[in-house]
């Protein structure tokens, strides 16, 4: 079984090892893994990245450092995180953005094989809950009311495993940023990501999994612990550093998913 690959869920969801991938004294780029938080959401929710940064830069901090997330990403995914310390490399960051010199680049594995080497999902998102009933709060549904999204992706490689399922390897270059875009888009596409609890085989995997935790029949059914989803490249242009970017290989738990079973 794939899910056997990770550890249980509840064995890495207080892990907040991350890599750092480069670092000035303006900011600091790390690989985040999945499942960690990337800030507190409610009290007494476990350890964040913020909580990591912080024991890492307590000197800086002691002495006027302020860190500013510039690009959250989902609890389960993984991948770069930018963090301004000051308010200065906030604002340039932020800058950047407004003016849409950032371009972000993810990794998914999916179910199925796309037809296409290269498509293209152009459908508004909305939250769910917006429009009808709906058991997950934050669960986004394709509705012609909602606000544009665009993702453009490209197919890499297309394997199947020997019990039978296909899946592919494909690129995702997000060209608006909605909460969940890529993993809405995929689903709409007919290629949901591997081991997503919400848009996957079953939203009822996400109520489960609040309810029961990790178990052998959500691995049966989600095939990994965490979705396969990881932020592989992060490039912006900014007046007061110039051009940067930073790459992410794919997490080893993820690579061994294509390799043939």
């Amino acid at each position: 079984m794939v899910g056997a690959m990770e550890p249980p869920y509840r064995d890495i969801v207080n892990d907040t090892r991350f890599t750092v991938l480069d670092e000035t004294e303006d900011f600091i780029v790390v690989d985040k893994p999945a499942p960690l938080l990337v800030h507190p959401s409610v009290p007494g929710n476990p350890p964040t990245l913020l909580d990591g940064l912080g024991g890492l830069l307590a000197y800086e901090i002691a002495n006027g450092a302020r860190l500013s997330i510039i690009n959250r990403l989902d609890r389960e995914t993984s991948g770069i995180v930018l963090v301004a310390k000051h308010a200065r490399a906030a604002r340039a960051f932020g800058i950047a953005m407004q003016r849409r010199r950032v371009e972000k680049e993810y990794l998914a594995l999916v179910r199925g094989w796309p037809e296409e080497d290269a498509f293209t999902v152009d459908a508004p998102l909305r939250r769910k809950g917006e429009v009808g009933e709906s058991a997950i709060w934050v669960k986004q549904i394709v509705h012609p009311d909602g606000a544009p999204s665009v993702t453009a992706f490209l197919t890499l490689k297309r394997f199947a495993r020997s019990d039978g399922p296909r899946f592919a390897l494909v690129r995702a270059f997000p060209k608006t940023g909605r909460m969940h875009q890529i993993r809405v888009h995929l689903a709409h596409a007919g290629h949901p990501v591997v081991g997503d609890k919400i848009y996957g085989p079953d939203e009822r995997c996400y109520l489960d999994f609040i309810e029961t935790g990790w178990t052998p029949d959500l691995a049966a059914r989600l095939l990994l612990p965490r979705h396969a989803l990881h932020s592989s490249r992060l490039a912006l242009e900014t007046a007061d550093f110039g051009p940067l970017a930073w790459d992410s290989q794919l997490p080893q738990t993820l690579e061994a998913f294509l390799r043939p079973v």
